[in-house]
């Protein structure tokens, strides 16, 4: 019983720095901000697999940059692969759920697949947390509204292969 206050002491006193030490954001490695933007400018270029290369051996050095996975996710939209750019703004929302050129660009690249309900939900998440005003709001909006509203998406159901039977 005597030890219970200096008990308690200590361990508000370790609570509390680990708290301070998970809050603290680190700034990303020099090497990764030189590599992206050596990436970027390729990009800019037209030399998206270079700026792939780029961005990835920069992702090799600082897996913590989140910067990163929204260039990978825009150089793959240059290459028309909207699927792996998705997958790039998903782990850029794990990391910053609240990064709103992840949720708008993750929303263009929906509307240019086709999965155009999916594209309204990102925007209506934009304009809670963002408003109608921000830059990234009406960027979707725009493409949203560019996007023609009868593409369909297909599906496995949808496209069946007509069976025939061939003798040998």
């Amino acid at each position: 019983m005597r030890y219970y206050p200096v008990a308690i002491a200590v361990s508000l006193l370790c609570a509390v720095s680990a708290s301070v030490g998970n809050g603290a954001v680190t700034p990303p490695a020099h090497s990764a901000v030189a590599l992206q933007e050596q990436g970027r400018a390729a990009l800019l270029a037209g030399q998206t697999q270079a700026a792939i290369d780029a961005f990835e051996t920069a992702l090799a050095i600082d897996p913590a940059y989140t910067a990163l996975y929204l260039d990978l996710a825009r150089a793959a939209r240059n290459e028309g692969l909207q699927g792996k750019a998705i997958h790039y703004y998903r782990q850029a929302l794990e990391r910053e759920p609240n990064n709103f050129a992840a949720i708008s660009d993750e929303g263009e690249a929906l509307a240019e697949k086709g999965a155009l309900e999916k594209a309204r939900r990102n925007l209506a998440r934009l304009k809670s947390q963002c408003g109608d005003t921000c830059a990234e709001t009406r960027a979707l909006t725009a493409k949203l509204a560019e996007a023609p509203a009868t593409k369909p998406v297909l599906t496995a159901e949808a496209v069946t292969p007509a069976a025939t039977v061939t003798q040998n």
